[in-house]
């Protein structure tokens, strides 16, 4: 099983790229993220994920293994097809993780090949999975904080740092309502 590939770019398609290795040339399925990415480099380093059915033998190419560990939890979900997880990652993988976490089944919806079942499925099932690589990192908010962003904003511009602001935000009264009284109460507390 293919794992990892890197090699010369022999060509871009809509749907991939063939890179050439050993005299070997691999037809690579790929995000139109990565396929942007790539624009312009003649080399390409990618992890695979290599999909065997009994009529085919395809590979899927991500430029970072978190992406790749990723679309491996996006397939493992009943709906989720290797397709239809690399149209997902076509959105910022990071704005889907939030959207998980955040319950955000409509924006899930709008992906092509996502009905309303599945985007269910892939919350439920990849909400916890999610939640515990978004607290490694710190970067996730909650519904409740999203509709604040114009603080948080306002707050990170004027040199605050984004993970203190949420970590604040947190322990706010749920009384503050505007992004004025969030900032205001933010600055007399910090």
């Amino acid at each position: 099983m293919l794992a990892y590939l890197e090699g010369e770019i022999l060509k871009k398609t809509a749907k991939g790229i063939i890179i050439l290795t050993n005299d070997i040339g691999y037809f690579i399925h790929t995000s139109q993220s990565t396929l942007g990415r790539l624009e312009g480099q003649k080399t390409a380093q990618l992890f695979l994920h290599h999909q065997v059915k009994e009529d085919a033998s395809d590979l899927y190419g991500f430029e970072k293994y978190e992406d790749l560990e990723f679309f491996n939890q996006l397939i493992s979900i009943n709906g989720v097809g290797p397709k239809v997880a690399l149209d997902m990652l076509n959105t910022n993988s990071d704005e889907l993780r939030k959207a998980i976490i955040n319950e955000d089944e409509a924006f899930i919806c709008h992906m092509k090949g996502i009905g309303k079942k599945t985007a269910q499925r892939v919350i439920l099932e990849l909400k916890e999975k999610i939640k515990d690589f978004s607290n490694n990192l710190g970067e996730y908010v909650n519904v409740s904080e999203t509709k604040h962003e114009e603080a948080i904003e306002a707050l990170t511009r004027l040199g605050y740092q984004r993970k203190a602001v949420l970590s604040a935000l947190k322990e706010m009264p749920k009384t503050l309502n505007t992004s004025e009284e969030i900032i205001t109460h933010f600055l007399k507390t910090a």
